[in-house]
């Protein structure tokens, strides 16, 4: 099995493929996300579904992205001469497509491809046949691929093999789209014409990045990750394009991350609006308000692409796990808990759209008074934090600090914007809220707030502190708190979420660096004066991406590998508004917790909308 640092992102912003250094497909969902699985060796072996196309001997390859866009060039070197394989997904029209296209470069390199494909998370077999056109239809149920390529096909062990070879300065391509199956099959489309079309499209968005500097390269790649990872008919955005990666290799801290959590909210609307993206930013946002829209009751932490709600978890037995780790997930069931903090999120996320002047959203500050006269009643209540722990509800710090910031976020939407609500009463409460974290979440002997109102341990989410303007960076409490989170999360260079041996999470002890959490570090660095360590800890951080940019969950300092749901947006984002910290005048982390209102650049632009 490759690492996981060893596959590639492609994507046609409805759903992803991971491609591994090997030329092997190991991972695709159909037509979306959250769909099942045809490709899940990722997650098994063989026999859950892959697609390998290279060459026949021994192929050490390099890779990268084609500049500005999501089309992935291999080339593999043999001793008969050198092949490019291009891999892309056309952004989707009518059915998803994967195009792969081999491409001879030096002598006559003799190739093979092999297409597994298995539905239903790699358990169900396809019915292969040809087609009146000489396409291969691989049905089950309501399931269909069509392969169309040039290179003779035939079946093998149960296998779909194409044997061919390429001379210097020939193409051969494969087409592999997906539609349901009682549908008439697709017309087939020109493989040259697809490239040139996808990478005209994710050039014309690259090309609206505002710059960051000496880190403008990767912000890009991290930027058109985020974009890949967007469901585009919707504009939510999933955390990963995979479920139930290994947080600990080996370990059951495995979960289904493809959906969409309101708590990316906030620093997603920065990292878009930083970069000048601002019709993204506001499709985020609209998705937000429709996800959301309902009881306040009955607010989730998170929600399927479309918004869907009912995301109930399940393990896969016949999928043995990556590297063994077990059980594989399918649906997420922390979307049951109550997470104070999104409350926080939303309203932050919705404050801030005000603020970087998208045009406002009809339903949304109705909806915001709602779950506010909700919040007012629960905040006290225990809950399951930031990391949706299954070991309990606690009365969790963080998740208390992000209720104040709903109530201060509603508050300066009245001041600054003009929207109406009983200010008196949210100032009362915010009063309440602050008086209480400070006096039962900030423990004296330690000199410094704590993950659970009474108990010694730390949490990295504290670092948030300044950045949400719950307290000033030069407030002694976030100073002192800040060097305690070095003293005893801070391991090899990097940040962990919390010591999983002494918080009681419901699972076994054990997991990666929290690579967004060591941004975070980064960012508390910056805003307390301490821009030299900022920038260290920066340049660590980008040091652990892989060869084309892409960053998981987690880094795991012994194996000194990625770990974690692949490619990962909080990562990303992370990544993204720490660079535009160290580089914009407009500061994502300042701006978020400034006290006077911010003037945006997109206002303009927004107003020409």
């Amino acid at each position: 099995m490759a690492r996981i640092e060893d596959y590639a992102l492609i994507g046609d912003c409805e759903t992803g493929a991971l491609v591994g250094r090997d030329g092997s497909i190991d991972w695709l969902c159909l037509p979306r996300f959250d769909s099942d699985s045809c490709f899940g060796r990722l997650l098994g072996n063989e026999e859950n579904g892959y697609w390998k196309l290279c060459p026949v001997d021994k192929h050490p390859s390099e890779r990268c992205y084609r500049p500005g866009t999501l089309v992935l060039e291999t080339v593999f070197t043999t001793n008969q001469g050198r092949v490019r394989l291009i891999d892309f997904m056309p952004p989707k029209t009518d059915v998803s497509k994967v195009v792969r296209i081999v491409e001879g470069l030096e002598g006559k390199v003799d190739m093979r491809s092999e297409l597994v494909a298995r539905f239903d998370y790699g358990i169900s077999v396809p019915w292969v046949s040809r087609i009146e056109d000489g396409a291969l239809s691989l049905v089950a149920g309501d399931s269909m691929l069509l392969l169309r390529t040039e290179a003779p096909m035939r079946g093998e062990s149960m296998k779909s093999i194409g044997a061919f070879s390429v001379k210097k300065g020939q193409r051969v391509a494969f087409v592999l789209s997906y539609q349901i199956s009682y549908q008439e099959p697709a017309a087939a489309e020109d493989p040259s014409a697809l490239l040139e079309a996808t990478e005209r499209f994710w050039r014309d968005w690259s090309s609206r990045c505002e710059a960051a500097g000496a880190y403008s390269e990767a912000v890009l790649r991290s930027l058109i990750t985020l974009k890949a990872l967007t469901f585009a008919p919707s504009g939510g955005m999933v955390a990963a394009a995979t479920t139930s990666l290994p947080e600990q290799i080996g370990g059951p801290r495995n979960w289904d991350y493809r959906f969409c959590w309101v708590r990316d909210a906030t620093l997603t609307l920065l990292a878009l609006m930083g970069a000048g993206y601002y019709d993204e930013a506001r499709a985020w946002r609209d998705w937000l308000v429709r996800a959301v829209a309902g009881s306040p009751k009955q607010l989730q932490i998170m929600y399927a692409v479309t918004g869907e709600r009912r995301l109930i978890e399940w393990e896969v037995p016949w999928l043995s796990g990556y590297e063994g780790s077990k059980p594989v997930r399918i649906g997420n069931a922390a979307h049951t808990q109550l997470q104070l903090d999104v409350y926080g999120e939303l309203m932050d996320a919705l404050y801030q759209a005000r603020r970087g002047g998208l045009h406002e959203n009809n339903r949304a500050w109705a909806i915001q008074g709602a779950l506010l006269d909700h919040l007012k009643d629960i905040w006290t209540e225990p809950d399951e934090g930031i990391w949706e722990v299954r070991g309990g509800a606690k009365h969790f710090t963080y998740s208390k600090i992000m209720a104040w910031v709903a109530f201060d976020r509603a508050i300066k939407s009245a001041a600054e914007f003009g929207m109406h609500g009983p200010v008196q009463e949210w100032e009362a409460q915010r009063a309440a809220i602050h008086e209480d974290v400070c006096r039962h979440g900030y423990d004296e002997r330690l000199q410094s707030f704590v993950q659970v109102y009474g108990e010694p341990q730390l949490d990295a989410s504290l670092l948030l502190i300044p950045a949400v303007g719950f307290l000033p960076p030069d407030d002694p409490r976030v100073i002192s708190t800040i060097k305690a989170i070095e003293r005893e999360l801070l391991q090899d260079g990097f940040v962990r979420r919390y010591d999983t041996g002494a918080t009681k999470d419901g699972l076994p002890p054990g997991e990666g660096m929290f690579l967004a959490c060591s941004f975070w570090l980064a960012d508390a660095y910056h805003l307390t004066g301490r821009d030299a360590d900022a920038r260290a800890l920066f340049e660590r951080l980008l040091a652990l991406r892989n060869d084309v940019g892409l960053l998981s969950e987690e880094y795991d300092v012994a194996r000194k590998r990625l770990v974690g749901n692949f490619p990962q947006a909080f990562s990303h984002i992370a990544l993204v508004n720490t660079a535009h910290n160290l580089t914009h005048r407009e500061k994502p982390s300042e701006h978020r917790g400034s006290k006077k209102p911010v003037p945006s650049k997109g206002q303009q632009a927004q107003n020409s909308l």
